[in-house]
């Protein structure tokens, strides 16, 4: 996996009129993830875009060194393209076949339009790109909305499993999610 590295320094967010948090710091090395903890509404996804540099920050900077992937609430799955078809598109960018769909539980939905899948299945599936994806930075947007206890323990897993292989993940939950030796960031803390 590629060397990946990601920090940012007195990082601050504004939407609209409202400061959502300021001086916020975060450093992750290699092999390292980090749970960022909130109510909804606190500013949790709004942080793992800053970090994607899908926004700008208010105040502070963000570096990143490696490709990242993100999940969030949009799976980034054409809708009505069958889940085997919507996710051999991506095959053909990221030259990686979504191998993990049969670990993820996804092996019969392969026909199922995207649009008419659980949310939980969803999330699966996005899951399943972001693997085949290859990216050494994981930002992960509530991952664990709309899965079952199973699921869950087999996120945990395969988010161990990326960290240990050298990558690193930033998992933004208002949910409990074991990470062994994860740095924890309660957003609230950050509050402006």
């Amino acid at each position: 996996m590629p060397v990946c590295h990601l920090s940012a320094t007195a990082l601050a967010c504004r939407r609209g009129d409202r400061v959502l948090f300021r001086g916020l710091d975060l450093t992750l090395q290699a092999g390292q993830a980090c749970q960022v903890a909130g109510a909804n509404g606190i500013g949790k996804s709004s942080l793992i875009r800053l970090l994607a540099g899908l926004a700008e920050p208010f105040a502070g900077t963000v570096e990143r060194h490696g490709e990242a992937g993100l999940v969030d609430e949009r799976p980034g799955l054409d809708p009505h393209l069958p889940l085997g078809r919507a996710l051999a598109f991506w095959e053909r960018f990221d030259g990686r076949r979504a191998e993990a769909v049969g670990r993820l539980g996804l092996g019969d939905l392969a026909d199922v339009p995207v649009r008419f899948l659980s949310t939980g299945q969803k999330k699966r599936a996005a899951l399943a790109r972001l693997i085949a994806q290859g990216a050494p930075v994981w930002l992960l947007d509530e991952p664990l909305n709309g899965l079952d206890v199973d699921a869950v323990a087999l996120v945990e897993t395969i988010v161990a499993e990326h960290c240990a292989a050298g990558g690193l993940a930033v998992v933004a939950s208002h949910q409990p999610i074991a990470l062994p030796g994860a740095q924890r960031i309660e957003l609230r803390d950050f509050a402006a």
